[in-house]
C-alpha cells in the first residue's frame, strides 16, 4: 500500500457504531438525548456543588471532579458523532484525530484515578470517622486531583505522540466512534508489534492497579461494617458506598472488556458498543446515581432552587417535582440494566 502523507491535508474516515447500526437514525436519536441529558446532569451537580457551602467536603469536592471529567469525555466524543450522522460525512483531519484521541486518553485516564481515590475516601469516612477531617485535609485533597490530572495528561501525551508518528497507509477506515490507538494502529504500515505489547501492559496496570485499590477499600469498609454494633449504622453505611460501587460497576466493566481482554475475545463490533457505553451512555447516568437518592445533594437542589431560581415557591410546592426526579432515576437505572441487550438489538 501506498503511504499518504498527513501534512498534505490527509484525514481519516471514522466508520463507527451509528454507521453500522441498522437503525442509525434512531441510535442517533439516541445519542442525542443521552447527550444533552449528559450536559445537563452533570452541569447542575457542578453548579450545585460549586453554590453550596455544605457540599464543600471532601467527598462531594471529588464528585464535582468526575462530573466534570464525565462532562468534558461525552463533549469530546457525542457531539462530533452527531453532527458527522446528520451531515453522512465522517471525515476527521489527521490533528483533529490527534487532538481527540489526546483528549479521550486524558480524560479517561483521570476518571480512572479518581474513581480509586473516590472509594478511599469513602474508606477513610466509615473506617476512620474521627480522623477524617484530618486525613481527608485540602492538602490532601489537592494532591489528589493533581495527581489525576498530571498522571492522566501524561500517559496520554506520550500514547497519542508515538501513535501518531507512524505512518499511515492508503487506507484511512477507522473501524471506531472516535479516534482511539488500537484502530489506528491497524492502519500503520509499520511494525506495531512492540508498542502494542506495551500499550496493552500499561493499560492493564492502570486499570488493575486502581481496580484493586478499589476492592481492597471495599474489603476494609464490609468488615467495619459487619463490626457496627448497630443496625442503622450496617443500613447506613452501604448507602453512601452504593453509588460509587455503582459508577464503579459501570467504568470499569467494559474498559476491562476492551483494555484487559486479549483481542481474540472480543471484535471491533463489541468495542465500539462498549465505548459507546463508557463515553455516552456512562457519564449520562452518573450524576443521577449520585445525586437524585442522595438526601445532601436533594437538599442542595432544594436550598439553590429556593434561593436563586424559584425564591416565592415553598418547600412543599417542590416535594412532588423531587418525587419525580427519584422515580426518574430509578427508571434510568433499569434502562442501563437492558440497555446493553437493546443497542445489540440495534446493531
Amino acid at each position: 500500500m501506498e503511504v499518504w502523507n498527513s501534512n498534505l491535508g490527509s484525514g481519516f474516515i471514522l466508520v463507527g457504531i451509528l454507521n453500522d447500526s441498522r437503525f442509525p437514525e434512531l441510535l442517533c436519536a439516541i445519542m442525542t438525548v443521552l447527550y444533552m441529558l449528559a450536559l445537563t446532569s452533570n452541569g447542575l451537580l457542578l453548579l450545585l456543588i460549586t453554590m453550596d457551602v455544605r457540599l464543600h467536603v471532601p467527598m462531594y469536592l471529588l464528585l464535582r471532579q468526575l462530573s466534570l471529567i464525565d462532562l468534558l469525555l461525552t463533549s469530546v466524543i457525542a457531539p462530533k458523532a452527531i453532527m458527522d450522522s446528520l451531515r453522512g460525512e465522517n471525515t476527521i483531519s489527521f490533528g483533529g484525530c490527534a487532538l481527540q484521541m489526546l483528549l479521550e486518553l486524558i480524560l479517561g485516564g483521570a476518571e480512572d484515578l479518581l474513581l480509586a481515590f473516590m472509594a478511599y475516601d469513602r474508606y477513610v469516612a466509615i473506617c476512620h470517622p474521627l480522623n477524617y477531617t484530618t486525613i481527608m485535609n485540602p492538602r490532601v485533597l489537592w494532591f489528589m486531583v493533581m495527581t489525576t490530572w498530571i498522571v492522566a495528561s501524561l500517559s496520554a501525551i506520550v500514547y497519542t505522540s508515538y501513535t501518531m508518528h507512524y505512518p499511515f497507509c492508503k487506507s484511512r477506515l477507522v473501524k471506531h466512534l472516535f479516534c482511539e490507538i488500537p484502530p489506528l494502529l491497524k492502519l500503520a504500515c509499520a511494525d506495531t508489534s512492540r508498542f502494542e505489547l506495551t500499550v496493552y501492559l500499561i493499560h492493564v496496570m492502570f486499570l488493575i492497579t486502581p481496580l484493586a485499590a478499589i476492592l481492597v477499600s471495599y474489603m476494609l469498609i464490609l468488615c467495619t461494617v459487619l463490626r457496627m454494633p448497630f443496625k442503622e449504622g450496617r443500613k447506613k453505611a452501604p448507602l453512601t458506598c452504593s453509588s460509587h460501587l455503582t459508577v464503579v460497576g459501570m467504568y470499569y466493566g467494559p474498559a476491562s472488556f476492551i483494555y484487559v481482554l486479549p483481542i481474540s475475545f472480543h471484535s471491533p463490533k463489541q468495542d465500539n458498543v462498549l465505548s459507546f457505553f463508557c463515553t455516552i451512555v456512562t457519564p449520562a447516568l452518573n450524576p443521577l446515581f449520585y445525586s437524585l437518592r442522595n438526601k445532601e445533594v436533594m437538599g442542595a437542589f432544594r436550598r439553590v432552587l429556593g434561593k436563586y431560581i424559584l425564591p416565592s415557591y415553598s418547600r412543599a410546592s417542590l416535594l412532588p417535582f423531587l418525587h419525580q426526579l427519584v422515580t426518574v432515576s430509578t427508571s434510568l437505572s433499569m434502562l442501563h440494566i437492558l440497555s446493553n441487550d437493546f443497542f445489540y438489538f440495534l446493531l
